[in-house]
């Protein structure tokens, strides 16, 4: 594969400067900003005397007057008008507009007919089967260029024809490797790295960053961050689509710190971009920002008031605030704008959640879920919202599909193990608290659930030892003190009891009388350790001043004041799964 780092950066300006002006004839506008976006970041001068002037054939030039006007007319979004204009223009160029517009005017004329309904209207639509007819005859032909196949694919996929779309689009991305509109919708179609390694790819440097694109949908974010690190070393340090795409992976790896400091770099960078915005608004959302993420509201309706992005992120701002109403309402907006914009229908259904409107929230999950199979945070979202329901295997299912997005988040691998809790599978449950904790449990409470049902299963050595591993993690990562390890403390005070290690018994009923819910408890524990140890009450006294709930306590003098956790720590236990 064609390593950027071998690459000559003059050749990959010229390479993009070509690109952005075959994108920008084809009207494929993404795509040329994309280009012409990566082109500006790479600092290297370049003789443009032969590329400003495009090298037009004979018969483009002689479809130059009707490709010109067609072209005014798609700028306006007059695409009937334009695919009238280039009916019969033989040149690459032209056919490519005429098919492109016809398909761009029945996508508006759908969305135009939904606009009475939120969401994607489901229904027959002959124009897209015209035209996947016609490009189809034309692909038997061998008259289609990258271009002609990269639209040949889009309508494939629209068609949900997936495994010809991909065959189609590894053929567009072979003949034009620098469409990254081609790539774009290749990535949407992998399933998983299994099917990402079967494709026979062009070796170009631009592989590099669809393969990265893949891995972050495939949600495997730490392999795209070294690939876009050796591009930000290589030449594109102020790459703007560089810097989102890692802002994006340390949102997805809940970098939360790493992530906004990406989007501020991106918002100095260009402050008038909108694209990505709304992750930045999650980002801040998340943190409690308040008025950070006032800012960003403020200032993105400043720039456009009706894009989706904008939506989005007036309506966390509300969330954040507590006017669940009222962000239910931006969502909305953002989907009359963009049927299709997963943010919004993912964010609308926890907003649902949060009004405690379950059946709303369902029906948005699901829309999402529609937009793109891969978005986890739905699938999470449905799992949850059946276990408010009280149907734990609906919710299994629901949890299990989110696992699989994300196999290594320890919040889907908790969630899974409460449901196979609450359906009696103790064994499976079992297994899911451990991975949790294997995979680095972020909200610390996998070893706590772990302990618990130890306990259940009535296996005292290993609850004892993942109440102490519990422990231990919470003191060690700055945790604050909560009932929970009063309760860790109080199994742990009774399990040394009952093996008479008085010691280690006394040193954790110690540590739990500092928790308010199991204060009382602790003395009572603490007295009777003293009574089965043969010491008469004179000789330790427990006491708690009513006024001011302080704690007066004689130590045994065998017991040290300053027994450490490792004390009571029983080194031949070793909890497994």
């Amino acid at each position: 594969m064609a390593d950027i780092t071998k690459c000559d950066l003059t050749k990959v300006k010229t390479d993009l400067i070509l690109a952005h002006r075959k994108c920008s004839e084809r009207r494929l506008l993404n795509s040329a900003k994309w280009a012409a976006e990566m082109s500006q970041a790479v600092t290297k001068e370049i003789n443009l005397n032969e590329l400003i002037q495009p090298q037009y054939r004979k018969d483009f030039c002689d479809e130059f007057d009707k490709y010109t006007v067609a072209t005014t007319y798609f700028d306006l979004k007059e695409y009937g008008r334009a695919a009238r204009e280039v009916e019969k223009c033989k040149s690459s160029q032209g056919y490519f507009l005429y098919m492109y517009s016809r398909y761009l005017a029945d996508e508006k004329k759908r969305l135009d007919n939904s606009s009475d309904s939120i969401g994607p209207v489901e229904q027959e639509d002959k124009n897209l089967k015209t035209l996947h007819i016609e490009l189809q005859k034309k692909h038997l032909a061998k008259e289609l260029d990258g271009f002609g196949l990269y639209l040949f694919g889009v309508v494939l996929r629209k068609l949900e024809l997936n495994k010809t779309a991909v065959e189609v689009l590894v053929e567009s991305v072979n003949q034009e490797p620098l469409h990254w509109g081609s790539w774009q919708e290749l990535a949407l179609l992998i399933t998983d790295r299994q099917m990402l390694n079967s494709l026979e790819l062009p070796d170009h440097w631009v592989k590099q960053l669809f393969l990265a694109n893949v891995y972050l949908e495939l949600q495997l974010n730490e392999e795209p961050l070294k690939i876009y690190q050796s591009f930000l070393d290589n030449g594109f340090m102020k790459s703007k689509y560089i810097i989102s795409q890692i802002a994006i992976s340390y949102h997805n790896m809940r970098e939360i710190e790493q992530a906004v400091k990406a989007f501020k770099q991106l918002h100095k960078l260009d402050p008038c971009r909108l694209e990505n915005m709304d992750i930045y608004s999650n980002l801040l959302y998340v943190k409690e920002m308040g008025g950070d993420l006032a800012d960003l509201a403020h200032h993105s309706c400043e720039i456009d008031k009706y894009r989706v992005e904008t939506c989005c992120v007036i309506g966390n701002y509300y969330s954040l605030r507590g006017q669940h109403e009222k962000a239910v309402l931006y969502f909305q907006r953002a989907l009359k704008l963009n049927p299709h914009y997963l943010s919004s229908w993912t964010l609308m259904g926890h907003e649902y959640m949060e009004m405690k409107n379950t059946s709303a929230a369902i029906q948005a999950y699901r829309q999402a879920i529609e937009v793109n199979k891969r978005d986890y945070r739905a699938w999470y979202g449905l799992g949850q919202t059946y276990e408010i329901l009280k149907m734990p295997t609906y919710s299994l299912y629901y949890y299990m599909r989110a696992q699989q997005l994300r196999p290594n988040d320890s919040r889907m691998v908790v969630a899974l193990g409460e449901c196979y809790e609450k359906l009696e599978r103790l064994v499976e449950a079992k297994k899911c608290f451990w991975k949790a904790h294997s995979v680095g449990d972020v909200e610390g409470m996998a070893l706590l659930k772990l302990a618990k049902l130890y306990d259940r299963l009535q296996d005292e050595d290993q609850a004892a030892s993942a109440y102490i591993e519990y422990i231990s993690k919470m003191e060690t990562q700055g945790f604050a003190k909560f009932e929970e390890q009063g309760q860790a403390y109080k199994y742990l005070a009774n399990y040394y009891r009952s093996r008479k290690q008085w010691d280690e018994a006394y040193a954790a009923a110690q540590k739990c009388v500092e928790f308010l819910e199991t204060r009382e408890e602790a003395k009572a524990i603490l007295k009777t350790i003293q009574t089965e140890r043969g010491i008469t009450e004179s000789n330790i006294h427990v006491d708690m001043d009513a006024s001011t709930g302080s704690i007066t306590m004689e130590r045994h003098p065998l017991v040290p004041s300053d027994t450490p956790l490792g004390r009571i720590t029983p080194t031949a236990l070793r909890f497994t799964p």
